[in-house]
């Protein structure tokens, strides 16, 4: 029995949320072994790369996956906020969970910027 439209759409969803997940608990359980090769793992843009692959396979649109992957570009920026100040900050002594917070409250401000310095500057929405 062939299945339907409706359901391919759910069966593809959740491969996606599976590869992805997978993606996550795969380096948390790889830096627990060896700090160095974890990060290397998320460092490596591979749910840019599976979202710009969906992307492209969904809508066939290259303009679509440039403006995507513009806007990548400028929204890490502020991610490396994340990861400058909560190693300061644990390194000073702070406890992990009020780092971790004032880490992400910092990068929520940097996101704002690069949101709107992305909009202003790159011609993407």
């Amino acid at each position: 029995m062939a299945l339907s439209l409706p359901h391919m759409v759910w069966w593809q969803l959740a491969t996606r949320w599976l590869i992805s997940g997978g993606l996550v608990v795969g380096a948390s359980e790889l830096g627990k072994r060896n700090e160095l090769i974890g990060a290397l793992l998320v460092s490596i843009p591979l749910v840019s790369i599976l979202a710009i692959i969906w992307l492209y396979r969904d809508t066939s649109d290259t303009e679509q996956v440039a403006d995507f992957t513009t806007g990548i570009l400028w929204l890490v920026i502020p991610s490396l906020v994340l990861f400058v100040t909560l190693p300061v900050f644990l390194g000073r002594g702070m406890e992990f969970w009020p780092s971790l917070g004032l880490a992400c409250g910092l990068t929520i401000i940097a996101y704002y910027i690069g949101l709107q310095l992305a909009t202003k500057y790159s011609g993407i929405s």
